[in-house]
């Protein structure tokens, strides 16, 4: 009955039935958050409606560690209730909600001490390990002697590093796996409509009625009628109070998490690694052919639509890593740098406000208006179940529970059977089987629609670039049924070219923009446009990478 695909048709049916339909629940953000909540609200069989100003994961939900882990650190806090949430949730996802999207991943704690430190963080682990209950599909932990260490992780420095010890986590494609949650969303009847603003509110009298929106690439205003608005603003979520003339329970402020991006030459790992900093956590995390290191945590008051890494920020996580690694890392190494804020909740005194965790905040500052903020990555499910918990009271009817534990996500049907027959696949498409395992690892069954796209036109199953693993078909595909609506849109979120390139793939928006267009309906000046935008983002944000580079070069001279 509903389809999964996002794209120019289904954007043009969407505007139409915002405009002209009425709504059980309107949900404004299309953050992991916004997207959980409308997929939770959908799958209940309500009649859901989505509006996101710029493209899904535009903000935070891109820009994460892309982890999905329960919170080491956590468990020093003695939050077991938090940890063992999340490792439930991280096993949900890895065993049956997209296991196509989300992979175990080795981490080594590096051990400075042969005794008492192995002790103590094994007991940690131990702990961590058996909080996750009975439903365990990563392995358990294993303490690794010096010898070992060695041969696993060579960067590690011999002369401080007494063992380690390895334990698992899950990574995943954070904008790839939220966008999956939309489509899932879409396809149990949610209307997505990104590039439409909220504005204003609607209200009969104290109570919200529906949102005043307006179409971003028509300019036009959209009346949208609703029962119940759900607002999962994140860090923008003060300035929609302000902008709604809204009291509401909490305030949100902004802490800036920046992450580098290494090539794989710069470690010599196996596995992942894990060290304690003076404030929090350092992560090194392989992805793909490359690493991935942060985060850092800093407050942050700048620009909420473009956070950029500054020297500081980029040198404290050098500095962090180089104090386990041997050859030290470079600023020069550096290929990308990432910077997203994270919306960090205080809840105002005196307010009626439930804040259902350390981590995540609900609040009904109207009737017929709730609004979720706070929260980690891997607990998206729980937080959209919870918002929409409180909003459902607002329907006056009865509701039927969330079922999303049990719901998994476009492209999790049949993935498992799918990579038993990768050769077979390759075989009748003429794919190599590498390239079968990378699209299996990105759409799980939804590869079908990928090898169709390829039947239909061979040229597509050429690579975009050699030195990437993406193929034509999907940069195709992105604007196909990914909703893709911009050059930028593709390179930074329907793909990672924006931090797995060396020039952010500056030399291939052209091409991008080729293949699209067509697609989108584009004009020659509005491809030209598109790709001028994705040119002035990079350009700024080289020019923030630049000035690393070169204040590296001053003090190494």
């Amino acid at each position: 009955m509903f389809l999964s695909q996002l794209n120019p048709d289904q954007h043009q049916n969407a505007i139409m039935a915002l405009s002209g339909e009425s709504f059980d629940v309107l949900v404004i953000g299309g953050g992991v958050n916004g997207v959980g909540a409308a997929l939770d609200a959908a799958s209940r069989g309500l009649k859901v409606a989505l509006i996101e100003s710029q493209d899904i994961a535009a903000g935070t939900s891109s820009r994460s560690s892309k982890l999905i882990h329960g919170g080491l650190r956590y468990l020093q806090q003695y939050d077991f209730k938090l940890v063992r949430e999340a490792l439930h949730e991280r096993e949900l996802l890895v065993s049956t909600l997209c296991p196509h999207l989300v992979k175990p991943v080795g981490f080594l704690f590096p051990l400075t001490e042969k005794f008492k430190e192995r002790t103590y963080v094994g007991a940690g682990l131990a702990l961590y390990d058996a909080l996750r209950g009975f439903q365990r599909v990563m392995p358990w932990h294993k303490h690794l002697s010096q010898k070992q260490i060695n041969e696993i992780a060579p960067s590690l420095r011999p002369d401080i590093i007494m063992g380690a010890i390895k334990y698992f986590d899950a990574q995943v494609d954070d904008a790839r796996h939220t966008l999956s949650v939309a489509r899932t969303a879409a396809r149990h009847g949610a209307v997505i409509a990104t590039r439409v603003s909220a504005e204003s509110l609607i209200r009969n009298g104290k109570r919200v009625v529906g949102v005043n929106a307006r179409d971003l690439i028509s300019g036009e205003m959209l009346a949208i009628k609703a029962t119940v608005t759900v607002m999962c603003a994140g860090v923008w979520s003060d300035e929609l109070h302000a902008n709604f003339d809204l009291k509401p329970g909490y305030n949100v402020t902004m802490s800036k998490g920046v992450h580098i991006v290494l090539p794989g030459s710069a470690i010599k790992s196996d596995a992942g690694i894990i060290l304690k900093t003076p404030v929090s956590v350092l992560f090194i995390i392989p992805w793909a052919d490359k690493w991935i290191v942060g985060t850092t945590d800093t407050p942050y008051t700048g620009d909420r639509a473009e956070p950029f890494a500054n020297r500081e920020d980029v040198q404290y996580i050098v500095d962090q890593a180089n104090r386990v690694l041997t050859p030290q890392i470079k600023i020069a190494d550096i290929i990308g740098v990432y910077a997203g804020l994270r919306p960090l909740v205080a809840n105002n005194k005196g307010s009626v406000t439930t804040k259902l965790s350390r981590e995540h905040t609900v609040d009904r500052p109207a009737p017929g208006f709730v609004s979720i903020a706070g929260g980690k990555y891997t607990t998206y499910r729980i937080m959209g179940r919870d918002v929409i918990d409180l909003a459902v009271n607002e329907l006056r009817k009865l509701s039927p529970e969330s079922v999303t534990e049990k719901l998994p996500l476009i492209g999790a049907d049949g993935y498992f059977a799918l990579v038993q027959q990768v050769e077979r696949i390759a075989d009748e498409s003429g794919l190599d089987s590498q390239t079968v395992t990378h699209l299996l690892n990105r759409y799980g069954s939804l590869i079908s629609e990928i090898l169709d796209l390829i039947k239909a036109d061979a040229s597509l199953a050429k690579k975009l670039d050699a030195d990437l693993p993406y193929l034509k078909a999907e940069i195709y595909y992105a604007v196909s049924h990914e909703g893709a609506r911009s050059v930028d849109d593709v390179i930074s979120r329907r793909t990672r070219i924006t931090f797995e390139a060396h020039n952010q793939g500056l030399d291939l928006a052209d091409a991008i923009a080729e293949i699209i267009a067509p697609v989108l309906g584009w004009s020659t000046k509005e491809r030209k446009a598109s790709v001028a935008a994705y040119e002035s983002l990079v350009v700024r944000e080289l020019a923030a990478l630049d000035e690393l580079l070169s204040e590296s070069e001053k003090v190494n001279s």
